[in-house]
């Protein structure tokens, strides 16, 4: 009984420690690209492997739940090197489910107020996995901060293969010449001439972003004083800051799609209390 007892005394602490050197692993992962992720009371709570729909086209890339952040980045050694951290606050974070079709399966939007992109599981197990204890985490942080879910958030980016056309004026083609662009508001891919226009979106940047002309119509006659509304001489060389999908930079190594971790079955442990 002794024993018993001593044992349940030390199991918070082993977790502690467990916890503390999963994330000092993964901060030396990400060695000095990254930012210190260990901060008291963060917790990791599950990791893996998810394909991430990008611009160009779809990437593997490692993701890690954390109680209060998500973070990602792209995998330059599998399990031992990552790079492009990118670190998304959970309190900002609406998940939704997508339908299988028959190229893309067991995927989910994951949708921020400053970004949104589509992510896919190897199995529908594990996508169910992931987004239950994804949400049960937005769910005790909302609680536990009294903060309220985030309404607004950004626009998820039609990837380039799907648009082979302006998808406003219908008619440009897209080739080397003729770019491609992203309204940041809609997420639609139009060409120049259809997204000459920036408009301020505070939630993505704080400089004015590239808009499509129907969005730029309907941002405009929302804000009676238009005082989002870059002036017209700066308009053909306003800032085009996120013009590319940062994970479109470089090819990196693939990850082995292999069953994610979860530290411990906190969602059904939380759901019997």
């Amino acid at each position: 009984m002794r024993n018993s007892k001593r044992l349940e005394k030390l199991l918070p602490l082993l977790n502690s420690e467990a916890n503390t050197r999963r994330i000092s692993m993964v901060e030396s992962c990400f060695g000095s690209s990254g930012q210190p992720l260990g901060v008291p009371g963060r917790v990791l709570v599950g990791e893996g492997v998810l394909t991430k729909m990008c611009r160009k086209k779809p990437k593997t890339r490692q993701f890690f739940l954390f109680n209060d952040i998500l973070v990602y980045g792209n995998i330059v050694i599998n399990k031992k090197k990552y790079n492009k951290q990118h670190i998304i606050p959970l309190e900002e974070v609406k998940l939704e489910s997508l339908e299988d079709d028959n190229q893309y399966r067991n995927g989910w939007l994951i949708r921020t107020t400053s970004k949104s992109f589509a992510v896919y599981a190897a199995t529908a197990t594990e996508k169910t996995e992931w987004m239950a204890h994804i949400n049960k985490c937005i769910e005790d942080l909302l609680r536990k901060s009294g903060k309220k879910a985030v309404e607004e958030h950004a626009a998820v980016w039609v990837p380039d293969v799907e648009a082979p056309n302006c998808m406003h004026c219908k008619k440009t083609q897209f080739t080397l010449i003729n770019r491609r662009h992203h309204c940041r508001k809609c997420g639609a891919v139009v060409c120049g001439p259809c997204s000459n226009k920036r408009f301020l979106l505070p939630n993505q940047s704080s400089k004015p972003l590239r808009v499509c002309l129907h969005c730029y119509d309907i941002l405009t006659s929302t804000k009676p004083n238009n005082s989002n509304e870059v002036p017209q001489k700066d308009r053909i060389n306003a800032d085009t800051s996120g013009e590319e999908d940062s994970d479109d930079d470089e090819e990196t190594a693939k990850g082995h799609l292999e069953s994610p971790k979860f530290y411990g079955d906190c969602v059904k442990h939380d759901e019997t209390q």
